[in-house]
């Protein structure tokens, strides 16, 4: 059995406590937290697992790193705080973990990540003997693993687009929605993530990963981008109104372009409310989906739906990511230590966990 930690207890969190109490291979045994409410709770309970799982949730970092977990699970954010998360990580695998996480983006395509923050990776790597894989849902294996897979099943392949088409009032995190996003500040107001060169900065790691496997040269990325307001005010579960006239869905590309021509796109259709924007392409139940099409011959085209958390879809799409990231642990722990992407690890069969459930 492979000690593993779970590091943050938050959407994404909670989904790892689950997936490494339902893995074969891993057992918990530590659980960070940040929050001081939250230290001597139980991990079942932070995770909703269902049941005690007899290991009380730390705020100790160094006692926890001190024990020499083989793998952490790092789950706290790094949208607003990456240089914060750098060095978390940097401890972790300085300590011989593997660490696998969402919260680096830049590291998603870790062979052209900037050198301040792949250096101090691989010098923790070569200090400890750890290891690091970054990857998610979107960008994650949205857009790598599964593009690339359903690709294979074509004739000719003209294009790939990914999308992500998301109703956002279920979402939990207000501070990126409304923030990072733009959600319910007037048009004029400039979100981060919309600033040009930050979609880039997020997917355009994903568009290199599949022109890379693809085989093909990118001539360079562009991005497009369009912002719809909202014709009346509407109200959501989680974060409360959001006023008429105020932003209530985005559409933006990430284009690899090959040959002059986007061959390879990544495009977000988000909104917060159904009534905005319903000319744009809509998942099939409302809710959110990510979808592959392959143009060329034959046309193909897949669409994913994950629900967790009372079939709530943002629940799902972080517990698929941190499905792929959990079930690599094992992997990486047999690899050599090293700085890992999605291309180096395999999406593997869920060996061992077909009919076990944790609760």
């Amino acid at each position: 059995m492979i000690p593993t930690v779970v590091w943050g207890t938050g959407n994404v969190g909670r989904a790892a406590i689950r997936a490494v109490e339902a893995h074969p291979a891993l057992t918990l045994t530590a659980v960070l937290v940040h929050d001081p409410a939250k230290v001597g709770r139980d991990a079942g309970e932070l995770g909703g697992v269902g049941r005690t799982l007899g290991v009380a949730a730390t705020d100790d970092i160094a006692a926890v790193l001190a024990a020499r977990p083989r793998a952490v699970v790092y789950a706290a954010s790094g949208d607003i705080r990456p240089d914060d998360a750098l060095a978390d990580i940097g401890r972790a695998v300085r300590a011989g973990a593997v660490v696998v996480t969402p919260s680096l983006y830049p590291l998603y395509d870790q062979r052209n990540a900037p050198p301040e923050l792949r250096d101090p990776v691989l010098a923790a790597v070569a200090e400890g003997g750890g290891s690091l894989f970054v990857s998610g849902v979107d960008p994650g294996w949205g857009n790598d693993v599964l593009p690339l897979l359903v690709s294979g099943l074509g004739t000719e392949v003209d294009a790939i687009r990914c999308q992500e088409i998301f109703d956002y009032s279920t979402y939990e995190q207000e501070e990126s929605v409304r923030h990072l996003i733009g959600m319910g500040h007037p048009l004029d107001y400039q979100p981060l993530m919309l600033a040009e060169s930050v979609p880039t900065m997020v997917w355009g790691g994903q568009i290199r990963l599949m022109a890379r496997a693809l085989g093909v040269e990118l001539d360079g990325i562009r991005e497009t981008l369009d912002r719809r307001a909202l014709e009346t005010t509407v109200s959501t579960r989680t974060m409360g109104a959001f006023a008429a006239g105020t932003q209530g869905a985005v559409r933006f590309e990430v284009q690899g372009i090959v040959g002059g021509e986007p061959r390879i796109v990544i495009e977000h259709i988000t909104r917060i409310h159904p009534s905005c924007a319903p000319d744009w392409p809509s998942p099939p139940d409302g809710v959110g989906a990510h979808r592959v099409v392959i143009e060329g011959r034959p046309r193909i085209e897949v669409t994913v739906e994950a629900s967790d958390e009372g079939e709530n879809r943002s629940a799902g799409g972080n517990a698929t990511a941190v499905g792929r990231l959990v079930s690599a642990i094992d992997w990486l722990v047999d690899a050599k230590p090293g700085l890992y992407d999605a291309l180096d690890v395999p999406l593997r069969p869920a060996v061992g966990r077909l009919g076990r459930r944790t609760a």
